[in-house]
């Protein structure tokens, strides 16, 4: 099922939006999902969380964090290259990518104080730690789907340092579990049912414990260049009836193979072939190819 207009217009990332993203490291971006989207998404994600909770797959407080996004709940492919969020990350990233990490949060009330935990973070794990670049690297960018009411804070809401995303570190504890000041300029980004948030994966950020009498919801998927390795596993999707539905892009972004026999040899994920990389092919067709990233010579 697909709620979305595929014949409205689609433009990159305007000026504006480009220097408050490189300025502050996110954008939110309102009202991209409409209420239909909305219903639709949370009660798909709904019928997930109760399978989860009746398999004894959710924490004690009840939380879900389920990865692989699509392949745990197919009906939210949409998403993957929605309108109007999608062009952020081509407008970012370019054409050579794909999805290489997703998840699907429900938080309900936490009704016991959770023990203390500096959980501030930059995206990435390991690169974090070894890649040897002063700001380190872009990397990958990050989209948040809400789909509960975090228009107030308290309710779990994503928390961000703006500007951070240039800034390999911050202060904090010795040990997670020390109690430690929050770091300098940290706000909770707050949104209404249906907004995302946009992100570079350095930008300083945490979830906040939610206490409030909403259930968190949200759908995040993570994009990188494709030869960046994935931690979803798709192989199971790739067999599923609903992958035959999938549009050329869609199965770029989930990492499926797309070259064919007697092609060139093999589907390139560094973007030797743009040929075999449907995203470059849109996006030619439509005149919105970027020159600032063209093809690499083989």
């Amino acid at each position: 099922m697909t709620l979305i207009d595929n014949t409205a217009s689609v433009a990159p990332m305007t000026g504006e939006q480009r220097e408050q993203f490189e300025r502050d490291g996110y954008l939110v971006v309102p009202g991209a999902l409409s209420s239909a989207e909305v219903e639709y998404y949370t009660d798909a994600l709904d019928r997930l969380y109760e399978q989860e909770r009746a398999a004894g797959q959710v924490s004690p407080t009840g939380a879900m964090h389920k990865l692989s996004a699509v392949a745990s709940l197919p009906e939210v492919v949409d998403l993957i290259n929605h309108p109007n969020t999608f062009p952020l990350v081509w407008s970012i990233l370019g054409w050579n990518v794909h999805i290489y990490h997703s998840h699907l949060d429900v938080h309900p009330t936490i009704r016991v104080p959770k023990p203390y935990r500096f959980e501030w973070h930059q995206d990435g794990g390991r690169q974090n730690r070894e890649i040897e670049t002063t700001p380190r690297p872009r990397l990958s960018v990050k989209i948040a789907y809400w789909l509960s009411d975090v228009s107030e804070t308290g309710r779990g809401n994503f928390k961000v340092v703006p500007g951070s995303h240039l800034s390999d570190r911050i202060d904090g504890p010795p040990s997670r579990d020390i109690r430690w000041p929050e770091p300098e300029g940290a706000i909770e980004v707050t949104a209404n049912p249906g907004d995302a948030v946009f992100f570079d994966r350095r930008l300083w950020h945490t979830r906040t414990d939610n206490y409030s009498d909403i259930t968190r919801k949200g759908i995040f998927f993570a994009y990188s260049h494709r030869w960046s390795h994935g931690r979803d596993e798709n192989d199971a999707l790739f067999a599923h009836e609903a992958f035959a539905d999938f549009s050329p892009v869609q199965r770029q972004l989930l990492g499926a193979k797309l070259a064919t026999e007697g092609q060139v040899p093999g589907d390139h994920q560094w973007g030797h072939y743009p040929e075999t990389t449907p995203l470059h092919g849109y996006l030619r067709e439509h005149g919105l190819l970027d020159p600032s990233y063209p093809p690499l010579m083989p």
